[in-house]
């Protein structure tokens, strides 16, 4: 579904991804561990023509999307749940979940997908005269969430989705996660808490200052000794 294939991207003198190449099959959670500044985020803006690779393609399909309009990379199918959620404080709920589906021409379908949302998140129905900005974090999250999925994505890509909640917010998000991956969306996930994105993932990649140095599957990286003591805070 997706693929990247030596990805180069420096800022200024930083080489911040060094030749990145992996693949997103359809249907899949892909998950992306690593420390803070191995580029993990790096990737997925570059994905969606936030940040320019220097070289390098992103192929969706059959097409390079490198380089192409934000806009046209959202109407293709993939969207980013962004880190720190991003929701437009000073509109309601339900104007931020709508600019989620303003790409969207066919009304019937726009309004078939907020009641997938509210099925998803029956909090936010409660909410949705509600300005965004007076909600809690995890509100906020699943608002991101939620408008993410209006624009009904083929791929969507989080970003820390869990960062900042309480526990009991974070086992409700990796659920929901999995639902929407069951619906048949595609996932490409970066996440802080390792051991919940491997346990979710059917693959993945860790990420050291650019460079991928690990990849297997989410049960295969749980039992590798250098990924607990790294990124589980075990020793065996």
């Amino acid at each position: 579904m997706l693929k990247l294939d030596n990805l180069q991207v420096y800022y200024g003198g930083i080489h911040a991804l060094k030749g990145i190449s992996f693949t997103v099959p359809e249907g899949k959670i892909i998950s992306l561990i690593g420390a803070n500044g191995a580029g993990k985020s790096t990737i997925l803006k570059s994905i969606c023509n936030l940040v320019t690779p220097q070289q390098g393609d992103i192929h969706f399909g059959d097409q390079s999307i490198k380089g192409l309009p934000t806009y046209e990379i959202i109407k293709m199918g993939i969207t980013l749940v962004p880190e720190g959620r991003r929701v437009f404080s000073n509109l309601t709920v339900l104007e931020n979940l709508y600019l989620g589906a303003y790409s969207r021409k066919t009304k019937s379908e726009v309004e078939d997908d907020l009641l997938r949302v509210f099925e998803l998140f029956p909090r936010l129905k409660e909410r949705l005269k509600q300005s965004a900005g007076t909600l809690s974090g995890g509100e906020q999250q699943m608002l991101a969430v939620g408008r993410a999925l209006m624009s009904r994505p083929r791929l969507l890509m989080m970003d820390e989705p869990s960062l900042g909640l309480a526990p009991l917010l974070v086992k409700n998000i990796f659920e929901i996660i999995e639902e929407i991956n069951r619906q048949g969306v595609t996932i490409l996930l970066i996440e802080q808490n390792a051991r919940a994105a491997l346990e979710l993932a059917d693959y993945a990649y860790v990420l050291e200052t650019g460079v991928i140095v690990l990849d297997g599957t989410g049960a295969e990286l749980i039992e590798n000794k250098s990924v607990r003591e790294a990124y589980l805070g075990e020793t065996r």
